[in-house]
């Protein structure tokens, strides 16, 4: 063992090493994230400009957005640069930093969508305590609780990785840095590092899924017993667009980290780390402007201020 080198730097291979595929990737990924970016900005920016939305439900959806930002940000920028650049290599460390920073936001948005729904379901279900039960100090602590679980786990899990020695092969067949492939690349025995991480983040992941169906439940049975239509249609108008981002959410981490693995295609294995890591940040915000009539009502307020404002 002593007498392998230590390896100090991996090589993202990414999607393809064609030049003219990697100029149309760069174009349209570039676009992807100027959109997750100017999407997630004016949701942040909507919530924070009216009155109406500085509460519990919105608070909560701002900070996801934040979460996507950064979320994508952690990933994209260096992926964008590697498509511009023929050494696509990433240093030891700052894989480790990409591992990190992937893992605390990942498990931090789990969380914060647990929390969602269950404020969702203090609404619809317990309407007359709501404001007692969703305080600011709840809710400043919720968030709070859900994003240091995050870094808590992503401490372990990048910690773990640091007692890994690396001494052989340094590709990793992948556009980012993520703890399963730098498992495969490592020289030591990776069992019980693998079986903490998987352990861990099963408890957590399944724990947060438990907690948001279970208050799906609640309120699905609280809707269903209101008598106008007008009301239960209004009713699951607030919590549907939350719905549809929750199943982005599991689904995609259920179909990558899940799904059997495949030998014969690489594309096969990164696609839905594309939706994972690229396409759902941008999705969210857009999700939430079609399917919540206040967050649309806010944005095209914002805009109309902003072209009414530059106009004068």
């Amino acid at each position: 063992m002593q007498n392998q080198t230590e390896v100090t730097e991996f090589i993202l291979l990414g999607f393809s090493s064609d030049p003219r595929l990697q100029l149309v990737l760069f174009v349209a990924f570039l676009l992807i994230y100027l959109i997750t970016l100017f999407g997630n900005l004016a949701i942040i920016s909507a919530i924070r400009a009216d009155p109406h939305l500085h509460t519990p439900m919105y608070v909560f959806l701002s900070h996801l957005a934040f979460l996507d930002i950064a979320f994508s940000s952690v990933t994209v920028p260096n992926m964008l640069d590697d498509f511009l650049t023929e050494r696509k290599n990433i240093s030891v460390h700052c894989c480790f930093t990409q591992v990190f920073f992937v893992m605390c936001l990942s498990v931090g948005e789990g969380l914060l969508l647990s929390v969602m729904a269950y404020d969702r379901y203090t609404a619809i279900c317990q309407p007359l305590h709501y404001m007692v039960i969703m305080s600011k100090q709840v809710c400043a602590s919720l968030v709070f609780s859900a994003l240091f679980t995050g870094f808590l786990y992503a401490l372990l899990d990048t910690l773990l990785l640091t007692t890994l020695h690396f001494c052989g092969p340094n590709v990793i067949h992948h556009f980012s840095c993520e703890a399963p492939q730098l498992f495969k690349l490592s020289c030591s025995n990776t069992f019980a590092n693998q079986m903490v991480i998987f352990t861990l983040g099963s408890l957590l992941g399944m724990g947060a899924l438990l907690i948001t169906l279970a208050s799906y439940v609640h309120i699905i049975s609280a809707v269903l017993r209101i008598q106008s239509t007008e009301g239960k249609h209004k009713a699951f108008s607030t919590y549907t667009s939350h719905v549809t981002v929750v199943v982005l959410y599991y689904g995609t981490i259920f179909f990558r980290y899940l799904k059997p693995s495949s030998k014969d295609s690489q594309d096969q294995e990164m696609a839905p780390s594309v939706v994972y890591f690229i396409v759902t940040p941008m999705l969210n915000p857009i999700i939430y402007s079609l399917c919540n009539q206040e967050v649309k009502r806010a944005v095209r307020n914002m805009v109309c201020r902003k072209i009414k404002n530059e106009s004068m």
